[in-house]
């Protein structure tokens, strides 16, 4: 049994394609060499709670979805490997994939794969020591 949890953190437009997100996150695991079994989690953005493609993805590799308002997101910037000012315009917080990584993966939570991106969807990879 691994030592290591691992949160994945998905953001995506309204209406995203689940199979856009599904490809996008596999590509995540593939590139950090472990699979969605090593996952405690999805982790988002509040306004995504309903996001049929982050519930389905969530559901078909049987995890929870958790959610964060962007206040809880905004306190994780100084975190980030890739902040956007465009993000924060448009949520409250500067990032989304990679800040739900590491707010689920808690204050000595690393991020492992930065937010890495499709045509309407981001996702990110951060780990917690358990």
């Amino acid at each position: 049994m691994s030592d290591i949890g691992y949160m994945l953190g998905v953001g995506c437009e309204r209406g995203c394609d689940p199979l856009e997100l599904l490809a996008l996150a596999e590509m995540v695991l593939k590139t950090a060499s472990i699979d969605s079994g090593d996952l405690a989690g999805i982790y988002s953005i509040d306004a995504r709670a309903g996001e049929i493609a982050i519930i389905q993805l969530a559901e078909r590799w049987g995890l929870p979805f958790h959610c964060f308002d962007a206040a809880t997101l905004e306190q994780q910037t100084p975190r980030l490997a890739n902040p956007s000012q465009r993000v924060f315009e448009l949520t409250g917080s500067h990032g989304i994939a990679e800040a739900a990584a590491l707010a689920a993966a808690g204050p000595a939570g690393k991020l492992v794969i930065g937010k890495m991106k499709s045509a309407h969807a981001t996702a990110a990879l951060a780990a917690r020591k358990t």
